[in-house]
């Protein structure tokens, strides 16, 4: 071999010992998932250049062996972007200095969540590897879920701390919903995920056929009547959207947000048609003239305006205070609510379901609405009981006020149950789908099987015999056809 050659294959060898050595380093070096770019952080709800929030630096992983060594040296890299879950939801996972919440990332990349039965600040171990609390009660498990990459990304997280609120640094992950391997046969599976919606599914067909009979039969479509097939449509749109929301590992972040403004929108609206069935019951029975000259198509339109005036009124503010004065950053507190967030430059990327300001927009309202309806069923109720005689336009007044009576009573017990379904108890929670399911068939029974003029015109039609319309009703029509 001539020294020439030797020199090449020397020069050669040297490259690939080189090579091999830069290739063996990069191959070493541990893939650890970034929401944001290098040089951003995730500034209140969204990917933020460091530089405009004086930050000096951004998120540095700090990993933690399986025996719960702390700050363990590991050679990584970053891998840009977001967790790409599929059908399934993400959530936020906030980290501060005194949160229920752990974030453990592992020398291998696997990124652990551990809820805490207490703040960080009261733990006296560190020790990770075994899956019980550092308490007293050595046989309480804590609640942990692993994430290996792809299904997480971290990122250092500020929040501003505005409405004088100090700032507060921590760590944020938006990891994908891990999925529970739990039977259908468990009782707790068949409660929620089946019996639930077969009952939201029966609770619409009922409702559905109240609609109708309201609707189709002539003698039935008086102010009252279409007042009654407007509140029952609704609730059909009520019981749709909270079908949609019952298999959350089956929607995205956008159907469930629109899902929460059908339900919230759906079931303000139907109050504030009760409210003005029961002011327009109180306002004819204290009217001198019964017989007043406006029709009934007027009255609906008159009413109409004021429901869905107030309804879009009261939805626009709640979508603002949702977006613009809801603020982004969450507490340690309400970490387990949040659902993920998208990070991009827009306010409204990161917006998912339905603020707890924007439900309180909605809901206040319809507390409001339930005072207001006892005002009218309480004075309506002496103003009755005071009246010695009366005709057939009060005779049918009475009836309907007793069906307000009953509706609002059912409405109400309904939506007091939503309320205690958010204290994340189990048992309010199986209340609330048991209330849910007698509702329907409670409202079939108030508008249409406990009136016997209504069932009286349902068997004249399945008996062929069409119901002529009359200027103030079947109370016109059909003076025999038994009592209301």
């Amino acid at each position: 071999m001539s020294p020439s050659t030797a020199a090449v294959a020397t020069l050669v060898a040297i490259l690939s010992t080189l090579l091999g050595t830069t290739h063996s380093t990069v191959a070493a070096k541990v893939p650890v998932n970034k929401c944001c770019e290098k040089f951003e952080v995730y500034f209140d709800g969204k990917c933020t250049l460091s530089e405009t929030v004086n930050v000096t630096s951004g998120w540095t992983p700090e990993f933690t062996g399986r025996n719960g060594e702390r700050n363990v040296s590991v050679t990584y890299r970053f891998v840009i972007g977001l967790p790409d879950c599929g059908t399934r939801q993400k959530f936020d996972v906030f980290e501060y200095h005194d949160s229920y919440d752990e974030l453990i990332l592992f020398p291998d990349g696997q990124l652990r969540h551990r809820i805490l039965n207490h703040k960080k600040t009261a733990r006296t171990s560190s020790n990770i590897g075994e899956d019980y609390p550092e308490s007293d009660d050595p046989h309480e498990p804590h609640r942990q879920y692993d994430f290996v990459q792809g299904l997480y990304c971290m990122d250092r997280s500020i929040e501003s701390g505005r409405q004088g609120g100090e700032r507060m640094e921590g760590v944020v992950a938006k990891v994908c919903s891990p999925e529970q391997k739990r039977h259908w046969t468990d009782s707790d599976v068949m409660l929620r995920k089946i019996i639930n919606p077969i009952c939201h599914g029966l609770a619409i067909v009922i409702l559905l056929v109240v609609a109708i009979i309201y609707f189709v039969l002539p003698t039935l479509r008086d102010l009252v009547g279409n007042m009654v097939t407007t509140i029952t449509l609704c609730l059909i749109v009520s019981q749709a959207a909270e079908l949609v929301q019952i298999f959350t590992e089956f929607s995205n972040h956008v159907s469930f947000f629109i899902a929460d403004l059908f339900l919230y929108i759906s079931l303000l609206g139907a109050f504030f048609w009760l409210n003005a069935m029961g002011y327009y019951i109180w306002k004819m029975f204290r009217t001198r003239n019964v017989f007043l000259r406006v029709s009934d198509g007027r009255k609906y339109c008159w009413y109409s305006c004021y429901v869905w005036g107030c309804t879009g009124t009261m939805a626009a503010i709640a979508l603002f205070a949702h977006y613009f004065l809801n603020l982004p950053g969450r507490t340690p507190q309400h970490q387990q609510k949040n659902l993920a967030s998208l990070a991009g430059d827009s306010v409204f990327e990161n917006q998912d379901s339905i603020s707890w300001l924007g439900i309180a927009v909605f809901f206040m309202p319809i507390a409001f609405i339930i005072i207001v309806n006892m005002f009218f069923f309480v004075t309506t109720l002496r103003f009755i009981n005071r009246m010695h005689t009366y005709g057939r336009i009060h005779h049918k007044l009475r009836c309907s006020f007793v069906m307000f009576t009953l509706i609002f009573a059912t409405m109400s017990i309904a939506w007091l149950f939503i309320i205690l379904s958010w204290l994340h108890f189990d048992g309010l929670l199986y209340m609330r789908i048991v209330v849910n399911a007698l509702q329907a068939p409670c409202l079939l029974y108030i508008c249409v099987l406990r009136q016997k003029h209504v069932t009286f015109l349902v068997k004249s039609c399945f008996r062929d015999q069409t119901p002529q319309t009359g200027e103030w009703g079947d109370e016109m029509t059909y003076m025999n056809g038994g009592d209301y």
